[in-house]
């Protein structure tokens, strides 16, 4: 179950990105969640993708 708050989210979906997955894709095939919705919540809460680190941060 992935976390409801934005800010904990954010650190899950980083440490996964960091530590396990290539990208968002492959982290929500693996863990089963739907990326669409996440990378909305987290776009809604100020943070975008930065390819380069592989990481979501602030806008």
């Amino acid at each position: 179950m992935l976390p409801k708050d934005p800010n904990m989210l954010l650190s899950y979906i980083n440490t996964g990105l960091r530590d396990k997955y290539e990208d968002l894709q492959d982290m929500a095939a693996a863990e089963g969640f739907e990326a669409k919705p996440v990378l909305d919540k987290l776009e809604a809460a100020g943070f975008c993708f930065d390819g380069e680190a592989k990481r979501f941060i602030k806008k």
